[in-house]
């Protein structure tokens, strides 16, 4: 497969040559929903609490007198039959374990067909050398329009912190815009935006990296 390279102004400046069948070849839906769900899953916190009458910060008062209104009994606003009031049945868990794992094998073959998935729906913008001299919201936004992302878009950036700072924080504030490193794309940030934006030389080095390692051979990061 032939994966078109744009320059920083959107001009063709070639293309790529992907193996398809190291990234699985067709799409692999079962796999996808699964890695999908594990990385979805892992986000949670599981730290969700609630408050009983005694956490809250009300007034103990009764809100009005027991007789001669023609309304319903009340005593203060804690109760859990007022707006606001306490939680009947309060959540106590301090920390619930939401968290779900995949063989590190399913994890990358996963990752790798999620690319192809992007790749084939023409939704991956390769760059032959992205870089900003300067950090400015505006030139990442004109960058955008050059090479034709107007939806969500994942912009993975090289691990090195000095050679990606511009871009880092030229994108920091662009609404619809996702940052990570290229050597640690996955399935579900893949998935949860429209494109992926990343640099010729890194999507090579990630392909070729320890992601590249589905097989029988062991090693490398997940």
């Amino acid at each position: 497969m032939d994966v078109p390279v744009y320059s920083m102004s959107g001009k063709a400046a070639g293309t790529l040559s992907v193996d398809e069948i190291s990234l699985g070849e067709t799409i692999n839906a079962d796999l996808l929903k699964q890695a999908f769900v594990m990385y979805h899953a892992n986000r949670r916190q599981g730290s969700a609490r609630s408050k009983n009458r005694a956490l809250l910060a009300y007034s103990r008062a009764k809100i009005y007198k027991q007789k001669g209104t023609g309304r319903a009994r009340h005593g203060d606003k804690k109760s859990n039959t007022m707006r606001g009031g306490g939680h009947a049945h309060q959540k106590t868990r301090t920390r619930e374990d939401y968290h779900q794992d995949m063989p590190k094998k399913m994890r990358r073959k996963a990752n790798r067909n999620a690319l192809l998935c992007k790749l084939l729906d023409n939704e991956v913008r390769v760059i032959d050398g992205l870089s900003f001299d300067s950090a400015r919201t505006k030139d990442f936004v004109a960058f955008l329009e050059a090479i034709k992302v107007d939806r969500a878009s994942l912009v993975a950036l090289s691990g090195d912190a000095e050679k990606s700072k511009n871009a880092r924080l030229s994108a920091r504030n662009v609404d619809g815009v996702q940052l990570c490193r290229a050597d640690q794309l996955n399935a579900f940030e893949m998935l949860n935006n429209r494109f992926l934006v990343i640099d010729k030389a890194d999507l090579e080095a990630w392909l070729a990296g320890p992601s590249s390692q589905t097989g029988k051979s062991v090693g490398g990061a997940k």
